[in-house]
């Protein structure tokens, strides 16, 4: 697993989000004494694959560095009901004010790396790999996209800025196919691909004859699907998108596609039930 993630961005993300919560002060932990001490400790309740360590820590940290955290597991491990996962101790005003903070972003990184395990493991029988999606929480793609790697997936594109897929509305207002493609050729760096969507055959066609490196076929029934494949042999890589659920992702690996996309792991996720106890 790739676990490289901007320790900025981790801190900038952090400090919004407390900003947001906190605003001039913490009304109700002014209440506890100034030197009141605590120890903690973190349960999950389900089962789940955990992910957000960074984000959990530098909550803390940006309250008061002295808050210590001991994890017993790390991210990407698997997690039962009623296991403790970290211990956390220092001053109490502080820790209670971030921990609201700090479980949200746990809980909604441990929730995208779980259901991410979940339908990847529907496709340990194929070569197919699993993609995310732009759908992503805003201001937390690259959060969800780490989740997205600690619970075994693949990361698509990050943004418009990194990946050229040019779907129905681009060939529109392009022209074609052809001339769609043609333009991201002559404007693109080298080496970059280039991926088209497609929904019929003869718009698979038009796509490899113009010379595209990936077709995603949008929405297709199992028949086209096949007939796609067949029609490619093996020209560009091939991504399947658009209704694909946890019961038919295994049939759907076993086609013969490079790629499966799935929006919904990053935007249909279940927050993962966590609870902090004193």
């Amino acid at each position: 697993m790739d676990n490289f993630i901007s320790q900025a961005l981790i801190r900038e993300q952090v400090k919004n989000a407390l900003q947001e919560d906190l605003g001039y002060g913490d009304l109700t932990a002014a209440l506890v004494p100034a030197d009141k001490h605590v120890e903690g400790q973190l349960i999950v309740r389900e089962n789940a694959v955990l992910c957000g360590q960074n984000w959990f820590e530098e909550v803390f940290k940006q309250l008061n560095s002295e808050i210590s955290v001991t994890w017993q597991y790390s991210d990407g491990d698997v997690l039962l009901p009623d296991q403790m996962v970290c211990s956390i101790a220092g001053k109490a005003r502080d820790i209670l004010t971030g921990e609201r903070t700090a479980m949200n972003f746990l809980q909604t990184l441990s929730g995208t790396a779980t259901v991410t395990r979940q339908y990847n493991n529907e496709l340990k029988d194929s070569n197919t790999r699993l993609l995310d999606t732009r759908k992503t929480i805003p201001g937390l793609r690259s959060a969800q996209k780490y989740a997205v790697r600690c619970g075994s997936g693949f990361n698509h594109r990050h943004g418009l800025f990194d990946g050229v897929l040019i779907k129905e509305n681009h060939i529109i207002a392009a022209g074609s196919i052809k001339q769609a493609v043609t333009a991201a050729r002559n404007s693109i760096p080298h080496g970059l691909k280039i991926e088209v969507e497609v929904e019929t055959l003869e718009e698979v066609q038009l796509a490899l004859d113009a010379g595209a490196d990936i077709l995603l076929l949008d929405n297709m029934s199992l028949e086209m699907l096949h007939s796609t494949v067949s029609l490619n042999q093996g020209r560009a890589k091939l991504e399947v998108s658009g209704n694909v659920t946890l019961d038919n992702l295994k049939q759907l690996g076993q086609i013969g596609v490079d790629y499966i996309s799935v929006g919904a792991i990053t935007k249909h996720l279940k927050a993962t039930d966590f609870s902090l106890r004193f």
